[in-house]
């Protein structure tokens, strides 16, 4: 079974996080920023299909990378989200209980030994 395919995405704290976006877009040429933040597509290299990592700042008091209290979270992408949190539960990884599913996909989180939440991404079928 295949785990981790990428990284789906990096998401941080800042205080403020309009003034960071538009730094990132004025300095670093990231133009196609929005107001939660940024998308950067790629192509699979497998598949050919188009692909994305997501790049966003949320609110220092978010509680989004709860329980957590580290001021990142990095999002990796994978191909059977509930296949791998159950791998991962058998060999004892804290994966909390819930999962979501949307259009955007299913997520779920586990964390690691020094607490940092991690999300695992399932991209929708296309």
């Amino acid at each position: 079974m295949k785990r981790v395919t990428g990284i789906g995405g990096v998401f941080f704290k800042a205080e403020d996080p309009e003034k960071i976006r538009n730094w990132y877009k004025k300095h670093l040429g990231m133009d196609q920023m929005e107001s939660w933040g940024m998308n950067f597509e790629w192509v699979e290299k497998d598949t050919g299909k188009v692909a994305q990592t997501v790049w966003s700042a949320f609110k220092s008091d978010t509680d989004y990378l709860k329980p957590s209290e580290k001021p990142f979270m990095i999002n990796y992408r994978v191909e059977d989200l509930h296949a791998v949190l159950d791998q991962l539960r058998k060999e004892g990884v804290q994966v909390m209980e819930n999962v979501e599913e949307s259009e955007y996909g299913k997520f779920g989180w586990v964390l690691d030994p020094e607490g940092n939440k991690i999300e695992l991404w399932e991209p929708p079928a296309v």
